[in-house]
């Protein structure tokens, strides 16, 4: 392809329409917002992107919805390298960009699609801010956390995560709860019946699969455990959801 004459035709057109794009410190200090997980800066940043989406943007489409598309599938790619190049799981990453990237292919109108690049800003600032406190964890917290989350279908205790890292298990028990906040069995179940949510939310697995994909004894066990937390079984939770669009 010879961009030769169709740059030097754009650029002329720019020009004369005196079209000025973004300027890429203001808007790499916006991506800079996420990387470090300052979740309402991004959300101010959005209220000022969202006054005039397309200002400051090339058109990469005459289709209007498809342009918008575009637009969406650089900027996440873009956030997901910038989080990943500042630590965030390289799988975890790219994932989450594939999410928003199928969604927003769903996507019927551009207030749909920006609403979701939104979500997304505001989604990848959230695991930041996470794993930017995480990093301030001691090793021995660190690699519990990192277990817990690498093997949530077993049924994770106290004493295998204290083995692993040769402590004492009242010891490490001490240094978890005084840097997490709260004792490592409230951790794992909080993490567990989070995870379930998503699941119930994002896929059709039975509740039955889901508890003993998460390491509970039961699907009696989960339905406690899952109600404890959130006040509601996971048929009532997945039921009420049945009402909420995914996105």
């Amino acid at each position: 392809m010879d961009t030769g004459k169709e740059l030097i035709y754009r650029l002329y057109i720019q020009r004369e329409e005196a079209f000025v794009r973004t300027d890429i410190k203001r808007e790499f200090s916006r991506y800079e917002d996420i990387k470090n997980g300052d979740v309402e800066k991004v959300k101010e940043n959005f209220k000022e992107i969202r006054k005039d989406f397309f200002k400051g943007k090339g058109t990469l489409s005459k289709n209007p919805l498809r342009n918008c598309m575009y637009h969406f599938v650089v900027s996440v790619g873009v956030i997901a390298r910038i989080c990943l190049n500042a630590g965030m799981p390289h799988d975890e990453a790219y994932t989450i960009s594939d999410i928003y990237i199928f969604a927003a292919d769903e996507c019927k109108t551009t207030e749909k699609i920006i609403d979701l690049l939104e979500q997304a800003h505001i989604d990848f600032a959230t695991r930041m801010k996470k794993l930017n406190i995480k990093n301030n964890y001691s090793v021995y917290v660190r690699h519990a956390i990192d277990y817990i989350y690498d093997h949530l279908h077993d049924q994770i205790t106290l004493e295998q995560l204290s083995k692993n890292e040769n402590l004492n298990p009242s010891y490490f028990s001490k240094i978890f709860s005084k840097e997490i906040g709260i004792p490592v069995k409230s951790y794992i179940l909080s993490v567990k019946i989070n995870t379930a949510k998503n699941m119930l939310k994002r896929s059709d697995y039975s509740i039955s699969d889901i508890a003993f994909s998460l390491g509970f004894s039961s699907q009696s066990a989960f339905t406690a455990a899952f109600k404890k937390l959130t006040g509601k079984t996971p048929a009532k939770y997945r039921k009420e959801l049945s009402y909420i669009a995914p996105f």
